[in-house]
């Protein structure tokens, strides 16, 4: 890890939920889950737990360890097409400044100004009944954004009660995931698995990213051994952070 990276206390969470899906990139129109969750996905619980713009910090995921075998789950959902506008679209419609415009699921040709449906049925290949342990802990960016071991104490009076600034979910944000700081001493599922070519992120995290952050996509060679995957560190050479996503639209 880079030397203007200052770390955190190790802080592991379980987490679990009915249902996850962490999207494979190569399946661009059907879902297929891969088989344990992706630092991406781990990074978001911590961040819905305790985040806070302007201290210039990431949570860093250490590892995974995989709880229950991996179960998959055939779903079709339905998906809207378009996506929701960004912060400051939403600012100016709260504020009474320009008039909501609603994203359409349903409706004829006077609702949705064409004849095709707002909405788009999917096949998701999903997992059912997942439970992981989760090891993280802060990256500060840069000196004097705030106090490190504060911002330690702080996740520890929040995990144990449950707080959270938004419900946490695994991979989509209708399968909420639950979380505990109480740990169990179940043991990892003893399986040695090549997982190929995982996300790790899909911003840049060496970034001060902000609403609008462009997404960048990373990778990693991910494997599980005796039920673990090991993450390495954003800033290590193992990490792949050469995916750029150009988006348009409002910003």
């Amino acid at each position: 890890m880079s030397d203007e990276y200052r770390r955190g206390k190790t802080h592991v969470l379980e987490v679990w939920g009915e249902f996850a899906c962490f999207t494979r990139p190569e399946a661009k129109v059907e879902r297929y889950s891969y088989p344990i969750i992706t630092p991406s996905a781990a990074r978001g619980i911590f961040d819905a737990i305790y985040f806070k713009r302007g201290y210039g910090f990431f949570w860093q995921i250490e590892a995974v360890e995989l709880l229950t075998l991996p179960r998959y789950i055939a779903l079709r959902r339905n998906e809207v097409k378009n996506k929701a506008p960004n912060e400051r679209t939403l600012k100016r419609w709260m504020s009474g400044q320009s008039e909501p415009e609603p994203l359409w699921a349903d409706g004829g040709r006077d609702d949705l100004g064409t004849d095709q449906e707002g909405r788009t049925q999917r096949q998701t290949m999903a997992l059912k009944n997942v439970r992981y342990r989760l090891h993280a802990h802060i990256c500060q960016r840069s000196q004097g954004a705030g106090d490190l071991r504060g911002m330690d104490e702080q996740f520890e009076r929040r995990a144990p009660h449950g707080k959270c600034f938004y419900q946490p979910y695994l991979g989509c944000r209708e399968f909420p995931a639950w979380f505990s700081a109480d740990l169990s001493d179940q043991a990892p599922v003893a399986m040695d698995m090549p997982l190929g070519w995982m996300v790790y992120d899909v911003f840049d995290l060496a970034a001060h990213n902000g609403t609008n952050a462009k997404p960048r996509i990373s990778l990693f060679k991910a494997e599980l051994k005796q039920g673990v995957m090991t993450v390495p560190p954003y800033a290590s050479p193992a990490v792949r952070k050469n995916v750029v996503i150009e988006e348009t639209g409002d910003a």
